[in-house]
């Protein structure tokens, strides 16, 4: 029997449903309070699982936040790509990618903001952060296939442009100037500053 078509195990069965239940109980109770006002307990509680257990899927406070944000940074990143795609403008194709991210991030500021410092400062060995800085490498990915649409960027000049607008991306969602902006006005500095960036 092909490795591919073999079921799943009752056991792999169960960590999955107790990672399932992890990540809802720990997504209701941030959105509710925010990362900070959270304990792991509560989240082990409301998961129905042992403290003991919950640190078998995630070891600190930070790592739960970057597993919960991680699945809607995806969705935000293949929902900006597809819009990228027919959008022929750079600019706008580009924050096409860009306005999705601002979106989830800004949900809940506070989450949002301390999910981009464990992504900077965060364990690079954890699994969940791995996940979170191959989601900043696909994006930079995104805009770079955006910006190569322009037949006179270089794949290494693309890539560099998007490395670029990914730290400014980063820095004003991150910035404590703008913690109560909203989205708009987000997107609206981020896009001046892609613009003269682009300029030629």
């Amino acid at each position: 029997m092909p490795l591919a078509s073999q079921p799943v195990g009752r056991r792999e069965r169960n960590k999955q449903q107790k990672l399932e239940r992890i990540t809802a109980a720990a997504r209701e109770l941030f959105a509710e309070r925010g990362v900070d006002e959270v304990t792991t307990q509560e989240i082990a509680d409301k998961a129905d699982i042992g403290a003991g257990t919950l640190f078998l899927y995630a070891k600190t406070k930070g790592e739960l936040l970057l597993l919960v944000q991680n699945s809607t940074y995806a969705d935000a990143l293949a929902q900006g790509r597809s819009a990228a795609e027919s959008i022929p403008d750079l600019l706008d194709a580009v924050m096409a990618i860009v306005r999705p991210v601002v979106e989830c991030n800004r949900k809940q500021i506070d989450n949002g903001r301390t999910y981009l410092r464990e992504i900077v400062f965060g364990d690079p060995e954890e699994p969940h952060h791995r996940d979170a800085l191959s989601l900043t490498v696909q994006t930079e990915q995104a805009v770079a296939d955006v910006l190569q649409r322009n037949n006179h960027t270089t794949p290494d000049d693309a890539a560099t442009l998007a490395h670029i607008i990914s730290a400014i991306m980063f820095v004003s969602m991150a910035a404590t100037i703008n913690i109560t902006n909203p989205v708009d006005a987000i997107t609206q500095e981020i896009k001046s500053q892609i613009r003269v960036l682009l300029r030629k």
